[in-house]
């Protein structure tokens, strides 16, 4: 691929289609020796189907497995690390990906039961799973996604699956861009295939994907947040870890540079939906030092019972987060807040949990 060179595809048949771009994009050439150790990360995020938008369609991933193996690159590992609170096996079980692995005869690693090494991230040490250090070629495989703390998680952010579950907390407590910007330069990405097929735009960890049908492939992982961006009608400025990462040379974020090149027409409708509802709904919660699944599963539930018309005169703040721990106060959500007067415990509690939990509390306050 040519420098900032951005290559589109559109299809129903996302194997044929995966391989189709690879082609396009001569991923075998950007790899060069065949002796190489390639690494595949998909986005695992929880033990959900793709189809529901909030992880990597497997046809994908065995599109880029059939074009690696066509051209003789036998050494390939896919390795993620599903949020805290979900198990990266039943992941790999519910997301066809142990009967992928097993079927083309390559390593799967749940990077949750790695060790972890300490890696100088351009002036910030972070602890990082071992295989993410030990592959010779990374392949990221992001779902591109909305995200109810980040605005979008796509390219730089799924790097976060190759963290150890207490780094994954403390890049909460760190505020997540900071240490999202300085691991791009920890985990080297050679090369990302986007699965823009049906993504949630709303929720990271799915439930209302929008269907798109739609592939990219991008060698910079800045550049390729930002066009993230440009397609959500975001700002880059509104997610501030794509310029940082840019300042600390993980990439270019300015799409005046970005080549686009579509290798076909779309085949279906592009709307949008109302990805800005979200920070609407997030306007209820307190969050300080909240955890990817916990807040994650926040959004979802108060998205529930704002459709059922339980939030109209609802005001009071939902505390959530690592920072509530020792604390007291009225609402709390997850064991961080257990000294609250009303709290639901878990680490974390389940989007149901949460909304059974908050629909009773309504329904309580509203009859006060």
């Amino acid at each position: 691929m040519k420098d900032h060179e951005i290559i589109v595809i559109y299809g129903t048949e996302y194997q044929q289609i995966t391989m189709e771009l690879l082609e396009a994009a001569d991923l075998a050439g950007e790899i060069g020796d065949r002796r190489k150790r390639v690494g595949i990360k998909p986005n695992l995020v929880a033990p959900v189907l793709a189809s529901d938008g909030g992880t990597t369609h497997p046809e994908i991933v065995e599109g880029i497995l059939k074009y690696l193996q066509k051209y003789r690159f036998e050494n390939i590992t896919i390795m993620e690390g599903s949020w805290v609170g979900d198990r990266t096996e039943e992941a790999f079980e519910v997301c066809g990906y142990r009967e992928l692995a097993d079927r083309y005869g390559v390593e799967l690693i749940d990077a949750q039961k790695e060790s972890a090494v300490t890696v100088d991230c351009a002036g910030m040490e972070l602890n990082v799973c071992r295989c993410s250090q030990e592959v010779d070629f990374m392949i990221n495989v992001p779902v591109m996604k909305g995200h109810c703390q980040t605005h979008i998680t796509c390219a730089l952010k799924n790097m976060k699956g190759l963290l150890p579950n207490t780094e994954k907390r403390r890049f909460h407590a760190e505020g997540l861009h900071r240490p999202i910007a300085h691991l791009a330069r920890g985990i080297h990405q050679d090369f990302i295939l986007v699965d823009n097929i049906c993504g949630d735009l709303n929720f990271e960890d799915g439930g209302n994907p929008t269907v798109m049908n739609r592939l990219f492939a991008v060698t910079d992982p800045v550049l390729c947040d930002a066009y993230v961006c440009s397609l959500l009608n975001y700002q880059t400025e509104e997610v501030p870890y794509i310029g940082m990462a840019e300042e600390l040379g993980a990439g270019c974020a300015d799409l005046q540079k970005a080549v686009i090149r579509e290798l076909n027409s779309p085949v279906c409708d592009m709307t949008l939906p109302d990805t800005r509802r979200v920070m609407k709904l997030a306007e209820l919660a307190e969050e300080v030092e909240s955890c990817s699944a916990c807040y994650g599963y926040l959004i979802p539930a108060l998205d529930m019972l704002d459709r059922e018309g339980l939030l109209e005169q609802f005001t009071e703040k939902i505390c959530i987060g690592q920072g509530y721990r020792g604390k007291t106060g009225t609402l709390g959500i997850g064991n961080c807040t257990r000294g609250f007067t009303h709290h639901l415990k878990g680490c974390p509690p389940t989007e149901q949990e949460m909304y059974e939990f908050l629909k009773a509390y309504v329904k309580k306050e509203a009859k006060v």
